[in-house]
């Protein structure tokens, strides 16, 4: 028997029990003739005494115990002297009576401890190092519980989980796809799916009526902190069901998890804002509602007063941070050169400050009489102490985005984007299409199997443009969450959709052939939804990035710096492939 206890486990009503345990020495401390070693596993840490007058050689070989050892101790638990209040076992000791060492460990690289000396690349190139740091642990703890969670809601809701293939085929609207050679079938390519979108459509079509799955997805696709090459969705979808039911049941389980992961009681409906109301007042479709700031339209105002950058701007608007007016000089200096970063790409900005007895102070003040400042001043309801940032430019939704950034940044700087606080709610009423430059044509805004609103089916042949989509995100302090759609069920609607993307008959036949026949064999209305499982666990866990809750991640540049991949294969993988390398400088 390796072990009798977790290091975790033993407290004072365990004194005079013999016990064995077995974990990895943290750290060795020699004190005058006693050594003290904290041996931790996966529940916890345990001290260990030696005791050189009780047995000398035993000491000794511990003395030459070093980090990361794996060991095995018998011993008897004794009541703790100095009791350590700040772990678990901090009431007991076990006094070692025999050692035995089941592995010795190189130095490791950096220090195993909750505040490593080790940075990100290091640490994962040794991610099997790292992730025996407490804090790293937990996040992967937290995430299994959420899984488990996730399943009893579900099940509860009468939902299957049903696991669907990795290897499918490859679609042309989304992200890049990664593709995979078939040796089997010379010159053609599996993808691996961006999501089971499809096939969860054709589960409904087989009559499963409530699916789900934890389901691994993979998109070629530039990284940030809440993306990676590879992510975990939890994949759902319901048949003979309206938008409202969806949005009840996911709302639900939001609540659900806030309630069982982190003890959080949200009672209140989540807010449904419609998709032009939060481009038009927070400039994203992922707005941050845990502070105020709304944006506020200008050129009413603002215009027509002989400056020239908002008289010829085709959008003015602004925000009001609330007690901001003490921020100096060089703090809205700063600010201005934030919204100048090429990344945001602002041409300046202009600021005014409400002063103690009421009066306007701005950075334009030759342009604009008190009067007009005064009428700015109440177009935000701004009050004494405030501080107003105004943003212009020549496109309106490109400059609502920069606004977003500012407003974002201001919440950063004056502590309003607090992690444990939650501000939750549904974005609707999405266009259900978007022009890209690079294809010179419509495109699905999330995917082309999204059904439109009723009432505006009759606009696909007048003015596709203006449709909306029965289409939903739930957003969670500027997180996008999860998001779905009501599915088209009709063939001839369906037929319709590619028609206006672009697809000829013959290329929507070839690429969803399998879906549109599946449709003429009595399909049911059916809708669904999809959790990004990384983001819902970075927010319960307090994280900047999804790495950190991931076992093992990869890099910026989508490398897995532990495995060194992306790797080259060998020559004969390649013949067996009929595939021939070619690099373009």
């Amino acid at each position: 028997m390796y072990r009798s206890h977790t290091c975790g486990e033993l407290r004072i009503s365990d004194v005079n029990k013999q016990v064995t345990l077995a974990g990895w020495v943290q750290r060795s401390r020699k004190m005058g003739g006693m050594t003290f070693i904290d041996l931790r596993d996966r529940y916890g840490i345990t001290q260990l005494v030696f005791n050189e007058e009780l047995n000398a050689e035993l000491c000794e070989r511990a003395n030459r115990l070093g980090r990361e050892f794996v060991i095995q101790i018998e011993g008897t638990v004794n009541e703790r002297f100095s009791k350590n209040s700040h772990i678990a076992t901090g009431d007991i000791e076990i006094i070692v009576s025999e050692l035995n060492v089941l592995n010795s460990s190189l130095t490791p690289p950096f220090t195993i401890e909750e505040n490593t000396d080790g940075g990100d690349d290091i640490r994962m190139k040794y991610r099997y190092l790292d992730l025996r740091r407490t804090n790293v642990r937990s996040n992967l703890e937290l995430r299994h519980k959420m899984t488990i969670e996730v399943r009893k809601y579900l099940d509860e809701k009468g939902f299957i989980e049903v696991e669907t293939p990795i290897l499918v085929g490859s679609t042309p609207e989304g992200a890049r796809d990664f593709v995979v050679p078939s040796r089997m079938n010379p010159g053609q390519f599996y993808a691996l799916p961006q999501s089971p979108q499809t096939l969860k459509q054709l589960l409904m079509v087989s009559g499963f009526d409530r699916y789900f799955q934890i389901a691994k997805c993979f998109r070629d696709e530039d990284l940030r902190a809440d993306r990676q090459p590879e992510f975990t969705q939890i994949d759902c979808e319901m048949s003979f069901v309206e938008q409202d039911d969806i949005i009840n049941l996911f709302e639900g389980m939001a609540k659900y998890l806030f309630k069982t992961i982190r003890g959080v009681e949200l009672t209140e409906p989540f807010l449904r804002m419609p998709w032009a109301d939060a481009m038009k007042y927070y400039g994203s479709d992922k707005p941050d509602l845990r502070f105020g700031m709304k944006f506020v339209e200008l050129m009413d105002v603002m215009k027509g007063y002989g400056f020239s950058v908002f008289d010829h701007a085709a959008y003015v608007g602004g925000i009001c941070a609330e007690g901001a007016a003490s921020f100096t000089r060089k703090q809205l200096d700063a600010l201005t050169d934030f919204v100048k970063r090429p990344q945001i790409g602002a041409k300046g900005m202009v600021y005014a400050r409400v002063e103690a007895d009421g009066s306007v102070k701005s950075s334009v003040d030759k342009f604009y009489s008190q009067e007009v400042l005064q009428e700015m001043k109440s177009a935000f309801d701004a009050k004494p102490g405030d501080l107003i940032l105004i943003l212009s430019g020549d496109d309106v939704m490109k400059t609502r985005k920069q606004l977003c950034e500012l407003r974002l940044e201001m919440g950063n700087q004056l502590g309003l984007r607090d992690k444990n606080q939650f501000a939750l709610l549904w974005i609707v009423d999405f266009p259900m299409f978007e022009w890209s430059e690079e294809e010179g044509r419509l495109m699905a805004m999330h995917h082309p199997f999204t059904h439109p609103k009723d009432e505006d089916i009759s606009l696909l042949d007048t003015d596709p443009a203006a449709v909306r989509a029965d289409a939903y995100d739930m957003v969670c302090n500027g997180i996008e969450v999860g998001g779905g759609s009501i599915r088209i069920h009709d063939a001839q609607l369906q037929a319709k959709m590619f028609e206006i993307l672009g697809f000829t008959p013959e290329k929507a036949q070839e690429q969803f052939g399998f879906l549109m026949n599946a449709f003429k064999y009595g399909a049911p209305p059916h809708g669904g939804l999809a959790y990004g499982l990384d983001r819902w666990v970075s927010i319960f866990a307090g994280l900047d990035s999804i790495r950190d809750c991931i076992a093992f991640p990869k890099n910026n540049s989508g490398r897995d710096v532990m495995l060194d991949a992306p790797s080259s294969i060998d020559q004969k993988q390649l013949d067996e492939l009929n595939l021939i390398v070619e690099i373009k400088e």
